[in-house]
């Protein structure tokens, strides 16, 4: 059932979440989602996935809205790359329950301003937890793409989430 929670996206983990066909855990984790401008422009450049990105842009799903503090974007800009700026200062902006960002610079500023983060990990850790998902072929997926992992996460999780799912 998709959570009403206000949730802003940095690129990573819908762009990763893209590359292995799995955009459908967001919809069915969240009613919506917000992204700044920066975030859809790093979406839209160059990706292999252009135009199913696209697609779940211009869904009413995907809301684009610009940061007012602009302030913090040029605070955060010290440290981070311009879209995770722009995503934390809207999730300042917005008052967000969740952040989806996988970086850890960009964790570690968002944790430093009281906001509850995940990335595209713990998002699949959530769809198998609710959708039956296989953990172990979702993160293989990840690393397929290029999506880096440390070993000892990948196993760490996969005990975790077959512990608690049994599958």
């Amino acid at each position: 059932m998709a959570s009403s929670e206000v949730v802003v996206a940095d690129t990573s983990p819908i762009l990763n979440l893209e590359l292995i066909d799995r955009t459908a855990c967001l919809r069915r984790q969240f009613e919506a989602i917000t992204i700044p401008s920066a975030v859809r422009d790093e979406l839209l450049v160059g990706q292999r996935k252009r135009e199913q990105l696209e697609t779940v842009l211009e869904s009413s799903f995907v809301t684009v809205e610009s940061a007012r503090r602009t302030d913090l974007v040029r605070e955060f800009r010290a440290e981070l790359d311009r879209g995770e700026s722009e995503a934390l200062a809207l999730a300042i902006d917005r008052e967000a329950d969740l952040v989806l960002i996988d970086e850890r610079d960009g964790r570690q500023v968002a944790r430093r301003h009281d906001l509850r983060v995940t990335g595209v990990v713990g998002l699949l850790i959530r769809a198998a937890r609710s959708d039956r998902l296989s953990i172990e072929t979702a993160l293989a997926s990840l690393r397929e793409v290029g999506f880096w992992i440390d070993d000892d996460l990948v196993q760490r999780v996969i005990d975790a989430v077959e512990a608690e799912t049994g599958y």
